[in-house]
């Protein structure tokens, strides 16, 4: 039987996750076309691009953690690996450089292409870690529970204190007239707000690293033998859903 500092520490790596895509999903275009200073066409076909990236990256990096062999296991160790390259590529997405325009796109594609490539490292292998931290299927059931339980709370925490940091780092306040709060439009507000959720997403992720175990062990020889890359990617071709 898990111990319950173990389901804790599992939900805590999708609380992290939550937060970031949470971020992404509400604010990324606001930042763009308000803050960063993207006309809203560039930072549309920006956005559809790192989409399309995402469904070559998500089976690429499950192809790569199946064949991963460390003594933390095979998808445990990129909690590790990327907690803190996870939070760094959040806190540059939302850097605004002192570029022209051209230059500005640029700074775009690579900082959003590598934050959704991070994003996925990571976020793959947690996902499949569940498969590994128990043989029983009741007890994966109930880790998965607590998965969704901090997912939605990772969410929640994310746009609650989101806003109130854009307003704290802001030179002047942003408080509207009826006492909301209006997003700041200060490059430096945005980054520093980033530096502190980023803070906060590496830490979780470190604790889920450091509170769970794979107890399901993998034979990646036997793996090898009846499978391959190549193997693989026509199977995912030839998969209609997918």
């Amino acid at each position: 039987m898990a111990k319950l500092s173990e389901k804790i520490g599992y939900g805590l790596g999708d609380f992290s996750s939550s937060m970031f895509w949470k971020i992404f999903m509400y604010y990324i275009m606001f930042f763009y076309t308000q803050v960063f200073g993207l006309t809203l066409e560039d930072a549309t076909l920006l956005i559809l691009v790192t989409k399309l990236w995402d469904a070559v990256s998500d089976p690429l990096m499950g192809v790569i953690a199946a064949r991963t062999s460390t003594r933390w296991g095979k998808y445990r160790p990129y909690l590790l690996w990327i907690a803190i390259p996870f939070a760094v590529c959040g806190v540059l997405t939302f850097t605004t450089p002192t570029f022209g325009y051209a230059g500005k796109v640029i700074w775009a594609y690579c900082t959003y292409v590598l934050m959704m490539t991070v994003y996925t490292a990571i976020n793959v292998p947690y996902g499949a870690m569940l498969g590994v931290m128990s043989a029983d299927s009741k007890e994966r059931n109930i880790f998965s529970s607590y998965r969704m339980f901090f997912a939605y709370a990772g969410s929640f925490v994310s746009l609650m204190i989101f806003g109130p940091l854009c307003n704290l780092f802001s030179s002047h306040n942003n408080l509207t007239s009826d006492g909301n709060i209006q997003l700041s439009s200060e490059p430096q507000a945005w980054q520093m707000t980033m530096i502190v959720v980023g803070s906060i997403c590496a830490i979780f992720f470190l604790l889920s690293f450091f509170l769970t175990r794979e107890h399901v062990k993998v034979d990646n020889k036997q793996t090898e033998n009846h499978s391959s890359v190549g193997r693989d990617i026509k199977l995912l071709v030839r998969n209609a859903p997918w």
